[in-house]
């Protein structure tokens, strides 16, 4: 299992437009993966889960993975988030 703490630098956080872009990301593993926001944790994979974290900027999370490319999957996603979702 890898895992690894980020702060959402995007104004905006994670609604509908990054967190698509989130989903589509942890879709690209074949890790589980999931998010975590307060002890609150939800399958990376699911647009409703993700959402359902409002998760605004400046928001503390924790990507958690776990199978065969689970560092790939943590360093891709914290990359994505890093970027800002390119907004």
């Amino acid at each position: 299992m890898c895992m690894k703490d980020i702060e959402v630098k995007n104004q905006v956080g994670l609604h509908a437009r990054p967190a698509t872009f989130f989903i589509q990301k942890a879709n690209e593993y074949k890790s589980s993966i999931w998010v975590e926001k307060e002890e609150r944790r939800v399958n990376a994979k699911s647009l409703l889960g993700i959402l359902s974290l409002g998760i605004v900027g400046g928001a503390n999370i924790r990507i958690i993975a776990d199978g065969s490319d689970e560092q790939l999957a943590v360093d891709g996603l914290v990359k994505l988030v890093e970027s800002g979702f390119a907004e």
